[in-house]
């Protein structure tokens, strides 16, 4: 089943809410999770493992440098 992207991001706003408490609608396509959101490596790898269990997805250690923008995240995961 294809995932829509506003599904996907509405669901990784979910997860960077609760692991760093940035309000969900801060959390766009365009935002950058380091230098928007200032999510550091440590949250970012509990986003990613959530995400993963979130979608079903799996974000290779190697591809999660490659994600700057909530929306690189989100693309990532639509076309997993």
């Amino acid at each position: 089943m294809a995932l829509d992207q506003n599904e996907v991001l509405a669901g990784l706003a979910e997860i960077v809410n609760e692991e760093t408490g940035i309000a969900t609608e801060k959390v766009q396509l365009d935002k950058s999770f380091t230098d928007d959101l200032d999510i550091d490596s440590i949250s970012m790898m509990t986003i990613v493992v959530n995400a993963e269990d979130k979608f079903g997805v799996k974000i290779p250690d190697e591809e999660v440098k490659n994600l700057i923008t909530v929306g690189d995240a989100v693309n990532f995961i639509v076309n997993a």
